[in-house]
């Protein structure tokens, strides 16, 4: 049952919560937070809570800097690291302009909206996360190389205590903030780690994604650790995915599935992946939105670098997985093209309208691949119509500045900001002389 905000506000009082904190995040996905009291939680809920948005990374322009925050009292939760005993709650906020409208720039309201798109052809849209991330022993310091926590590799059991003392804490307070983890282990990477979260609609996964990402923050500090969701932190070892494993749902009914056909896919499950594939170019810089994603993408570690499906095809970026034919709910599709620092709202809002406008149109699916496309040369490929994604930021960035598509699903204030910030990201990493140029180049000439 949805919680109401008089619910919230006698939960506060019971468990003498002493304060609330408002999460909501920029358009990066950096997550923001302002404190208040008890006292102020009804005005909170009524009126919202009043913040400078011009100083928050593409909130809003310097001239309409005033902006509101108004807690989803659905999302209270208290924060288990910070005890039992006057403790702090949170919830997640929707931003809106001083006229109570939403405001244009909130990643929140874009997927929302993208939803309700759906929802009113009947369809509710389920997402499943993989979250990938490191651990490392102490942060990093120009000069000095990461040091990982151990040197374990995929589902490896490691036998002394941090990563699975780590794991367990940190799906304890997951699961204290109703936040359901399906499985924990250990990655590829030394030191790397994955907890995947059970299924939600995209909008609650969201949320419990930048929760997630605090909470592997604060559990790692508390251990004397440092976790790191950067795509690419070690040139030479995997890097940060979040494969989502995505489903849409009619009135219970799982809308990919459908009973004898090839991989139990429905036509609606073929043309959502056709508009996946059709538009991967376009979204790219949602789901892989800093210079160091495509390290990640094109750095020889299982990260998918082509645009393609295939049935049980990890090297494809979008997989059909095993389906049990008696299981009707199991019918999904698996995006394994996003990285772990993805802003989920904006990333998830941007493969939904990509899936949706494949259905709308009714885009053919291409051939599945069934061979390792990584292995395959590129004349093979071209022969098979397989396309690779953008090679770097700024190729990303052509693909993105002509899509109307993205255009329509963020808003143009989001698209526009994106544009700017992004370029000026790439322009910065391009001016930069790094160490491999100087090893390289300096005593040769």
């Amino acid at each position: 049952m949805e919680r109401h905000h008089d619910d919230v506000i006698r939960t506060v009082q019971d468990r003498d919560v002493r304060f609330i904190r408002l999460w909501f995040c920029d358009v990066v996905g950096t997550l923001k937070s302002v404190a208040i009291s008890p006292a102020d939680l009804e005005t909170a809920f009524t009126e919202g809570i009043g913040i400078d948005g011009s100083a928050i990374e593409g909130l809003t322009r310097s001239y309409e800097s005033d902006m509101l925050l108004r807690p989803d009292p659905a999302t209270f939760q208290t924060l288990p690291w910070r005890g039992e005993v006057s403790g702090t709650g949170r919830m997640m906020c929707d931003v809106l302009t001083p006229d109570g409208d939403p405001a244009s720039s909130d990643p929140r309201r874009v997927l929302r909206e993208v939803m309700g798109r759906a929802e009113a052809q009947g369809l509710e849209y389920f997402t499943h996360p993989e979250i990938e991330f490191y651990l490392f022993d102490e942060p990093w310091k120009q000069g000095r190389p990461l040091r990982p926590i151990d040197s374990a590799g995929y589902f490896d059991h490691v036998h002394h205590a941090g990563g699975q003392d780590f794991r367990r804490t940190v799906i304890s307070y997951l699961e204290s903030m109703n936040i359901q983890v399906e499985y924990s282990h250990h990655e590829n990477g030394p030191g790397q780690n994955e907890i995947d979260l059970r299924y939600a609609d995209a909008l609650t996964t969201a949320d419990n994604i930048l929760t997630f990402r605090t909470v592997v923050k604060e559990v790692a500090l508390s251990m004397g650790q440092v976790a790191s969701f950067m795509p690419k932190p070690m040139f030479d070892r995997p890097g940060n995915g979040m494969h989502t494993h995505l489903s849409l749902f009619s009135h219970g009914k799982n809308v990919f599935h459908e009973p004898g056909a090839e991989y139990g896919l429905s036509r609606t499950a073929r043309q959502f992946i056709a508009g996946l594939l059709r538009h991967a170019s376009e979204y790219a810089v949602l789901t892989n939105q800093f210079v160091n994603s495509y390290k990640r993408i094109w750095g020889a570690q299982e990260a998918p670098s082509f645009i393609c499906w295939g049935h049980n095809n990890r090297s494809a970026l979008v997989r059909v997985p095993f389906h049990k034919p008696t299981k009707t709910t199991s019918s999904r599709v698996e995006f394994r093209g996003l990285d772990s620092a993805a802003n989920p709202y904006l990333a998830f809002a941007a493969l939904l309208g990509a899936g949706m406008k494949g259905i709308e149109e009714e885009y053919e699916l291409p051939e599945g691949a069934e061979d390792t496309v990584w292995e395959l040369t590129d004349r093979e490929r071209r022969a098979m119509g397989i396309e690779p994604l953008p090679t770097d930021l700024f190729r990303a960035l052509e693909s993105f500045e002509e899509s109307e598509l993205m255009a329509e699903i963020l808003g143009e204030q989001v698209f526009e900001y994106i544009l700017r910030n992004k370029h000026d990201e790439w322009h910065t990493y391009r001016s930069q002389v790094t160490g491999v140029e100087l090893e390289t180049t300096f005593g040769r000439i």
